[in-house]
């Protein structure tokens, strides 16, 4: 594993600096869908945060998590047929920042006292980028809230170090995400601060040991796009280390599928959730296939 997960690194480095340029590319040429879906707004408080949410759809609930230095209020419209609530992380977005660490174990309890405060006892989870980080760490660190996961495009270890030698808050690479954070940002000017400790939070995260990863026990879908990113082998490793793990690569989808064409991703998301779990066994030759017996 040590030479593939070098490789998902040097790539990762790579990823993270095209994310801010792809991205904002991907949003002026193609735009995000615009959707008339009645929304629920608020404030919790949570750990010590006035988080923001955002509350869409009808059906059982599911949690989008969003990517680094971003905002729930970029997402497009996800999968009809789920109640989804969407946050802006600690510092993130319409969330002022306080004064703690940023980290993928905070964040996710950060979410889990979100959703006991919206009275929501188990939820789907969907993390985007490194918000897959944080999805599986919900389901390590708080498995009673989680039905199932689902991550795009997320190698599930640290940023590389040499990111923060790479750019810098004031980057033109990041000048889209900037922009954004400011639109919306109690203080504006806090956007320095958010970018230093969300570098900081993902190289000083640990990653997952292989027992962690082995302990989930709820279906996991690791989605990835054939152009993204992040190395499709990764994604085939995670899917073979991690149990009732499934895999789905996506046809002519990069990184920023879910932004650029979202219709490529979403129906596979929708087919995840709603499948009921495996009750026959995998056909084998040994077994051979028999109709509803065997698949």
């Amino acid at each position: 594993m040590g030479t593939l997960l070098h490789r998902s690194l040097a790539v990762l480095t790579f990823a993270v600096v095209s994310v801010f340029a792809v991205g904002r590319a991907d949003a002026e040429s193609t735009g995000l869908p615009k959707t008339s879906v009645t929304k629920k707004t608020g404030y919790a408080p949570v750990n010590g945060l006035e988080m923001y949410y955002e509350i869409t759809g009808q059906g059982k609930p599911a949690v989008y998590i969003h990517p680094i230095v971003s905002h729930c209020g970029l997402v497009p419209g996800l999968s009809a047929n789920r109640q989804w609530i969407a946050m802006d992380l600690q510092g993130h977005g319409r969330t002022a920042d306080i004064d703690r660490p940023m980290t993928c174990e905070q964040h996710a309890d950060d979410i889990a006292a979100l959703l006991r405060h919206l009275k929501i006892e188990e939820a789907d989870f969907f993390g985007d980028s490194f918000g897959g980080a944080i999805a599986v760490t919900m389901a390590v660190r708080h498995p009673q809230l989680v039905r199932r996961v689902i991550i795009y495009g997320s190698p599930l270890v640290p940023l590389p170090k040499e990111l923060a030698t790479v750019f810098t808050a004031d980057s033109e690479l990041i000048k889209w995400e900037r922009e954004e954070y400011q639109k919306v940002a109690p203080d504006p000017k806090q956007w320095p601060l958010l970018f230093a400790k969300v570098l900081k939070c993902g190289i000083e995260w640990k990653g997952f040991s292989t027992d962690e990863l082995k302990s989930i026990k709820v279906p996991l879908l690791i989605a990835c796009g054939d152009h993204d990113l992040i190395p499709v082998e990764r994604c085939v490793e995670l899917s073979r280390l991690i149990p009732h793990a499934q895999l789905a690569v996506i046809p002519d989808a990069s990184h920023f599928v879910l932004f650029s064409e979202p219709e490529k991703l979403l129906p596979t998301i929708a087919t995840f959730l709603d499948e009921p779990a495996p009750k026959v066994p995998l056909s084998t030759f040994k077994a051979g296939y028999y109709p509803g017996v065997t698949r």
